[in-house]
């Protein structure tokens, strides 16, 4: 399997473990959208009880890449985000971008 194939099957599991039905096409493109980071170990996953990180993915993903204007319902979403994954323990950057993209209906940009 190639490296690619197991960041895939490891975000579906953790996916499916959440209770989430993954749409396996848009979770790749989220992931070929990331490119090399989902391969390193520290750059793969999102520290959510880092406040600092969450801006990050607030300001390079919602805002940066989804085109989304700043406001709260940004931060309610990563929020939302991080309760879905709660007792995740190494959150997947791949899984929870694609919950944001799905959150906010910005399935588009990856088609």
């Amino acid at each position: 399997m190639s490296a690619f194939a197991d960041v895939i099957e490891k975000s579906l599991e953790q996916l499916s473990s959440v209770g989430v039905s993954a749409d396996e096409a848009l979770l790749t493109a989220v992931a070929k959208g990331l490119g090399p980071s989902i391969y390193n170990t520290d750059s793969s996953l999102v520290a959510a009880s880092d406040s600092e990180e969450l801006d990050r993915v607030k300001t390079n993903f919602l805002i940066g890449k989804l085109g989304l204007a700043d406001g709260p319902e940004l931060d309610a979403a990563i929020a939302e985000t991080v309760a879905t994954l709660k007792g995740v323990n190494r959150k997947l950057r791949v899984v929870f971008y694609y919950l944001l993209v799905k959150k906010f209906g910005k399935e588009a940009i990856y088609a």
